[in-house]
Order: structure tokens, then C-alpha cells, then sequence
């Protein structure tokens, strides 16, 4: 009863919505070629500035498809043409729905925080409809298939690369938690959103990966049976990430009371980013003849130079045992340096990655320094 209060409140004092959890899909549209797509960008097409909730929103909803998923690799920011508008209209029964690239989870955060800001109740029916296939796709044992769980090839993976377990975890953790944007949603729901977060957790220490009888990190993608790394694009082997893992750790860490697994496994996690952390390099970027290929257009190399003064890096990929970085290109090939990666898959992957060092150096001695003994699971 006391809604509209809280809605006339949240759009007086709220800020615009952080529309960064579309930047991935955003970066792919503009700059990935992918001909399947039902539209495609037009050159320097115009978007709307994150001031523009109701816009953004508008957009949000056009592109969710009938079963209340989203396709990935669109702009939610593009300022989109009539004919557009119609392509998507008339593409609501696909069935291309996806949580790869930051897909779907990113979509129910913004609607929720949109209905909020807004009170329009075609963003929260939006809303609901998403988190209800969020839900409907999650594995029994927790896990999150890149898109179809039980699907044949990569996506029935569990998959932790381009943010797909740890995005769907964290809008649920949210509507489990009660926050704000989700302080709206029914009982019910939120019921469900505390069991899909237990089994969640389970799965995420079923998937921690030990080497040498030690917990290491996460890899990219797992098989669902038997939880065990495994690769899925033929450049994407089977490995430790650091870069999943630091966002697995990191989200361990926002577990209230953490149970005495839980802590172990992000000692663990962070010992490992820890040893595997690269010191004495920097990646740069130097002017290459431009060149075309299937996915994308190059005017750059990237190549690996010595300088003790660098920022500490991490690879994407980690091999299981020895823990040096491993590299490949589409040919599946496993590599040991960068420079011996095709051009098309050195400019066409992050091989390198700065992200961790604010979870091991910053996050993660704050947490651990404000622990207390645990005292049970999550949100009782």
C-alpha cells in the first residue's frame, strides 16, 4: 500500500541507472560482425545518455523475447530506427535467449531498478517475467548453463565466463536479500530466489578446482555432471581463470556469515591468484597493417614487452597443474606465449586482464579482516 509513496521518493532522489552491465553486448554489436543477427548497427549510430531511464527502458523491453529472456550482442543504449524497431518486434519468438555476455540477468537488474525510478508497471511485469526464466534455466544442482541447460556443445556448460553464473547469482542474491530494486517483488518469488542462491553456492564449491590436492580457482565453463573444467570455444581450453575466479571470490565474499567452506575456498582462491599473478610485463598495442577478419577488423597487433615497472597482470587462461598462462588459437592448439597466437585471436581476445588485483589486494584483506565466526548459511 505504501508503493507509490516509495516510488514518488525513488524518482525525486534516485540517480540515473548504471547501464554498465550492457557495456559487453554493447562492445560486441558495434564491433563484433555477427550476420545472424536480426538487425545490425548502422554506422555511428546514435545512444541515448544513461540519464535516459525511460528510453533505455523502452529499449530493454523491445528486444525480450516472448519466452522473457534477451538475446545477447545488442546496444540497450542505441537509439534504434523504425525498421529496427520493427525487426525486433517481429523476432519476439525466437528462441535465441542467452545469459553469454552479460545477457538477461543485466536486463531484470535494470527493469527492477527502472520500476523503482519510474513505477511503470510494464517494467516490473518485464521484470518478473525475466527473473522467472532466470530461474527456469538454473540446473537442479545450481549450476547456470550458458543458455539452455542439458543443450548439446557449450551451451548446457556451466559457464562462468563473460559473467553468466555470477550475474544470474547476483540479481537473485538481490531479490533474496530483499534490496531496494527488488524490495518490491512477491514472497513467492523471493522464496525462490533464496533457494536458487543455496544451490548456487553448492555448486560454486563443487566447481572450485584442486590441483595437487589444493584448491586452486574456477575455470571458464564446467561440465554439469561431473563439475570438472572443460573447454568450449576451440581458443578457450580447459584452465583456471583468474579473472572468473576473482569475480567468484568476490561474490563468496558478499555471503552473509560465510560458512566455514565458504571461507576456505576464498582463502584458497585468493592464495592462487596470488602465486599465479605475472610481475616484469606490459601488453601493448602497436600499429599493424589493417587487416579483415571473419568477426572482426584489425589496424593493431598486440604484443607482450618486459617492463619491471608494470602494473601486476594475470592471463585468462591458467594452465591446471603447472599454472602457466596457456594461450590458443581457433585451431585448439594449446600455447605457452602470446606470440605464438594467430594475429585474428591476439587482437580478437583479452589474453591479459588487470582485473584482479583490486579483489586480492584491496577486497579481499577487508573481508578478511572483518570476519566473525559463522553462524549458518545464507539469508535464513
Amino acid at each position: 500500500m505504501f508503493l507509490p509513496l516509495l516510488l514518488a521518493a525513488a524518482v525525486s532522489t534516485a540517480a540515473p541507472i548504471d547501464p554498465s552491465g550492457f557495456y559487453d553486448a554493447t562492445h560486441h554489436w558495434r564491433k563484433i560482425k555477427e550476420p545472424e543477427r536480426v538487425m545490425q548497427p548502422l554506422p555511428d549510430q546514435p545512444s541515448y545518455d544513461a540519464k535516459q531511464v525511460r528510453e533505455i527502458a523502452a529499449n530493454v523491453l523491445l528486444f525480450q523475447r516472448a519466452n522473457g529472456g534477451w538475446p545477447k550482442d545488442y546496444d540497450m543504449l542505441a537509439i534504434l530506427t523504425e525498421d529496427q524497431k520493427k525487426a525486433l518486434r517481429d523476432s519476439h519468438p525466437k528462441t535465441d535467449t542467452t545469459f553469454d555476455n552479460h545477457t538477461t540477468h543485466s536486463q531484470v537488474d535494470y527493469l527492477a531498478r527502472a520500476y523503482v525510478l519510474l513505477g511503470d508497471p510494464a517494467h516490473r511485469a518485464a521484470c518478473v517475467r525475466g527473473f522467472d526464466y532466470i530461474v527456469a534455466q538454473q540446473y537442479p544442482h545450481g549450476g547456470f548453463p550458458q543458455r539452455t541447460p542439458g543443450a548439446k556443445g557449450i551451451a548446457g556448460l556451466i559457464t562462468f565466463n563473460d559473467g553468466v553464473m555470477i550475474g544470474c547469482l547476483t540479481v537473485l542474491k538481490a531479490a533474496a536479500e530483499q534490496q531496494p530494486h527488488f524490495a518490491w517483488l512477491d514472497d513467492a518469488r523471493r522464496a525462490q530466489a533464496v533457494d536458487a542462491v543455496q544451490r548456487g553456492l553448492a555448486c560454486l564449491l563443487c566447481c572450485q578446482i584442486k590441483a595437487d590436492g589444493r584448491l586452486t580457482g574456477w575455470g571458464q565453463q564446467h561440465d554439469p555432471v561431473t563439475f570438472e573444467t572443460v573447454g568450449a570455444r576451440t581458443f578457450e581450453l580447459a584452465c583456471i581463470a583468474p579473472g572468473d575466479t576473482a569475480e567468484v571470490g568476490q561474490f563468496l565474499m558478499s555471503v552473509p556469515a560465510p560458512s566455514p567452506e565458504i571461507v576456505r575456498a576464498v582463502d584458497a582462491a585468493m592464495a592462487w591468484l596470488t602465486k599465479v599473478k605475472l610481475t616484469g610485463i606490459r601488453v601493448d598495442r602497436v600499429p599493424a597493417p589493417r587487416e579483415e577478419f571473419v568477426r572482426h577488423a584489425s589496424d593493431y597487433d598486440v604484443v607482450v614487452v618486459a617492463d619491471e615497472k608494470a602494473r601486476p597482470l594475470w592471463a585468462r587462461m591458467v594452465e591446471v597443474g603447472s599454472d602457466r598462462p596457456i594461450f590458443a588459437s581457433r585451431d585448439g592448439i594449446k600455447r605457452y606465449s602470446l606470440a605464438e597466437v594467430d594475429r585474428e585471436r591476439r587482437t580478437g581476445s583479452g589474453w591479459y586482464l588487470l582485473s584482479p588485483v583490486r579483489v586480492v589486494e584491496r577486497e579481499y584483506p577487508k573481508w578478511r579482516a572483518g570476519l566473525r565466526p559463522a553462524q549458518g548459511g545464507l539469508l535464513r
